[in-house]
């Protein structure tokens, strides 16, 4: 066994579980203690600057300098009394991570003493260096001005010692650098959209915000064995690899009983969340084996998203305590089930009603098809563009393998609302509504269950499961703002539309229930193509989407390209939630973020085949050459030894196949670096012409590692990563 791989696995072998303790307190005595919320904020404001607070997290009011003073005073005393010494603007850069830049609280004085101070204007904005952040063409390099500023609908919080404060990231000239502030701005168009459609049914509706639970799925492996594996420690996923020979097929691993050693990370782990105000409600294991998922509950959507950014980060600090890493790419092991963070969206208005639950009788529910069928229509105009905001290299290994939903963007309803939907678009609405609303387990001891109106359906990527859509097609390293932005978006747009084709009837004379019952049952025919019921997973799909003029975008440069249509920029302009330059930006990026993964991987792929691969294949290879000069020389019939020469003949097959393509693969990187200057034809190129060899010299890899001895073979093997003790 190579040196590396064994002192791994030796790690691995001496691994002790760690003593699983009781929790201290309840839960909720310590949720959200290292929050700056609305309790504290009522404990060390005044109440003029505690009102001004809420009336800007409620209403969008801005909060004016003196109250900010008083804020920024009082998050000083609570996180100073809680330890810290630094603050930092916690922002969302468009490199798909969070970013911070810490100051101390300290400053000294001209008597030569120091105190610690926070000012308002410290709180309400900052300015990092936005040269060295992906701007899209918006920032020179030369131009280093950026502006962070706070967002008081996302609360403070304590990480360590350092005072975190959620803020937005802009240009020097107003542009959005983040994902926070696209965010917002299409949040703020669904607010009105919505609340005009809602005045049809209820005056009394002010506001409606959007609500996410989103469910992360992650893998977790040895760091031992992680930092044994050079191409996870670089991309994230394996390169390399022969499948397992138990893997996930017997679907064990499911909802079994959790490691002792992973409850103990995710006790802590979740502790941590918790503290941190993250609701962390669920976790088990997921179907690949030392997969996992966590969830929380259902939150407004801006805190949803930031506290999943934090949570991603915080599993990987934890994780290293009890010496694992934490894998979040879609994609870590080829063969079993990626990994993705399932989005569930619904409408919530200030009178606490689900703008998406449809009660018992969906059917005469107006109110509830209004907003149900305007979601559906939105998701049919825009198909395209909600598959580019899911887009990414490592979502790309993911999307119709093993789990994860296909490219093909289609809405499954359950059978039940399917019918009422065609019921209405056929103007059968006198036909009795089924009212089954129970079903009888007959299982002694075990009460009826209530029935959802809808089946769940794993192979759709938009599914509506009861009282909310789940957009199952995000990847699980992704931030959930860039589909979030586009489905509330074109929903947003979508309700405008809406109001102006029902106002339109009423003009005419139409009743109110005639107009909109009218209205729905157009946008029903209009958009009856994007309902799917079946196997998203099928060929027979793939053929039947392609009839019905659906889209099947499998690669992320393409799928792009829907961002700078004219069609979208009508789309952005209506909602102002993209600039056009914004949006070209955006586009530039994540095509250059796309080409230099992949230029990554390859280079890894070149490093590790000619470095670590080859090497230990021809060393095994050498062994057997020195072993059939031996039979041969004590005087053995050639047949005694023909198996040796048949492997060391597989071997060369395989060695030269992998050094000659890797050749090539760096050769076709080298051309399209040299004489590629578009970065849309570059993102192409690094997809047609350099990670189309990744396959073909990965296959005949994982035929070396097959044929050489084990002791031999440099890396920890698939059997290795994905089990443990």
């Amino acid at each position: 066994m190579s040196n590396t791989r064994f002192q791994a696995l030796q790690s691995v072998l001496n691994r002790t579980v760690p003593e699983i303790k009781a929790p201290s307190a309840k839960i909720s005595e310590f949720y959200g203690a290292n929050v700056f919320d609305k309790k504290k904020m009522k404990e060390y404001l005044s109440d003029d600057a505690f009102a001004s607070v809420i009336n800007s997290i409620e209403h969008g009011e801005p909060i004016q300098r003196d109250m900010a003073e008083q804020v920024a005073s009082a998050m000083r005393a609570w996180a100073i009394n809680k330890g810290a010494t630094h603050y930092t603007h916690w922002f969302q850069p468009l490199t798909g991570s969070t970013a911070e830049k810490h100051d101390s609280f300290f400053e000294p004085t001209a008597d030569g003493g120091a105190i610690e101070r926070f000012s308002g204007d410290a709180l309400a904005q900052q300015e990092p260096d936005a040269s060295s952040f992906p701007s899209g063409g918006i920032r020179n390099t030369f131009e280093a001005r950026g502006y962070t500023a706070w967002d008081p609908s996302s609360p403070a919080f304590l990480m360590g010692r350092t005072l975190c404060i959620p803020t937005v990231f802009v240009s020097y000239t107003g542009e959005a650098l983040d994902y926070k502030v696209p965010l917002l701005k299409a949040l703020t168009a669904l607010d009105k959209a919505a609340v005009d459609v809602c005045h049809y049914f209820d005056k009394s509706i002010e506001k409606v915000n959007a609500s996410l639970g989103i469910e992360q799925e992650y893998f977790l492996v040895d760091i031992a064995l992680f930092n044994a594996r050079p191409d996870l420690y670089l991309t994230g996923r394996t390169l390399f690899g022969h499948i397992s020979a138990k893997n996930q097929q017997l679907e064990d691993h499911y909802f079994g009983s959790i490691p002792e050693r992973v409850l103990a990370f995710m006790q802590d782990m979740e502790t941590e969340a918790l503290l941190l105000g993250i609701p962390l409600k669920t976790r088990h294991n997921e179907v690949a084996p030392s997969q996992f998922e966590c969830a929380p509950i259902y939150e407004e959507i801006n805190l949803a998203i930031d506290h999943n950014q934090l949570l991603m980060d915080l599993m990987d600090r934890v994780a290293k305590r009890h010496n694992f890493k934490v894998l979040l790419h879609e994609k870590p092991y080829a063969g079993i089930n990626g990994s993705g963070k399932h989005n569930n969206w619904s409408m919530i208005t200030n009178t606490g009603k689900n703008l998406l639950s449809p009660g018992k009788t969906p059917k005469n529910n107006l109110m509830f098809l209004t907003f149900f069928v305007n979601t559906i229509k939105a998701v049919y105009e825009h198909a395209d563009l909600l598959r580019a905001s899911i887009a990414s290299v490592n979502n790309d290994h993911r999307l119709g393998a093993n789990e994860a939903p296909p490219a093909i963007i289609s809405i499954f309803l359950g059978s039940q609302l399917s019918e009422v939907l065609d019921e209405i678009e056929t103007s059968r609405l006198s036909k009795k509504i089924k009212e089954e609303n129970t079903l009888w387990q007959g299982i002694p001891k075990i009460p009826q269950i209530l029935a959802d109106n809808t089946d769940r359906n794993r192979t759709s990527p938009f599914a509506f499961t009861g009282n909310k859509f789940e957009l199952r097609a995000v990847g699980s390293s992704a931030n959930s703002a860039s589909p979030m932005t586009v489905l509330n978006l074109i929903v947003a747009d979508q309700l405008k539309k809406f109001k102006v084709d029902v106002d339109k009837l009423l003009k005419k004379g139409e009743k109110k229930d005639v107009a909109l019952m009218m209205t729905i049952k157009r946008y029903l025919k209009e958009s009856r193509s994007i309902r799917f019921e079946g196997n998203g997973y099928s060929e027979d799909w793939e053929k039947e989407a392609e009839a019905r003029g659906l889209s099947n975008i499998k690669t992320t440069p393409k799928a792009l390209d829907v961002m700078i249509t004219e069609k979208t920029a009508e789309l952005f302009e209506s909602t102002a939630v993209f600039t056009p330059r914004e949006a070209h930006a955006r586009h530039e990026i994540l095509l250059e973020s796309y080409y230099k993964k992949v230029q990554i991987e390859a280079r890894v792929m070149g490093e590790l085949a000619n470095n670590v691969i080859i090497p230990a294949a021809i060393a095994y290879q050498s062994k057997l050459v020195e072993n059939v000069r031996g039979l041969k020389d004590i005087g053995l019939d050639k047949s005694t030894y023909q198996a040796q020469i048949d492997i060391i003949t597989k071997l060369s097959e395989h060695i030269n196949f992998v050094k000659n393509n890797v050749e090539e693969m760096v050769q076709a990187r080298k051309n399209i670096n040299n004489n590629v200057e578009d970065v849309r034809q570059k993102a192409i190129d690094y997809d047609e012409k350099v990670r189309s060899y990744f396959q073909p010299i990965r296959y005949h890899v994982d035929k070396l590692e097959q044929l050489v001895d084990d002791s031999l073979w440099p890396l920890p093997k698939f059997r290795e990563l994905l089990f443990f003790k």
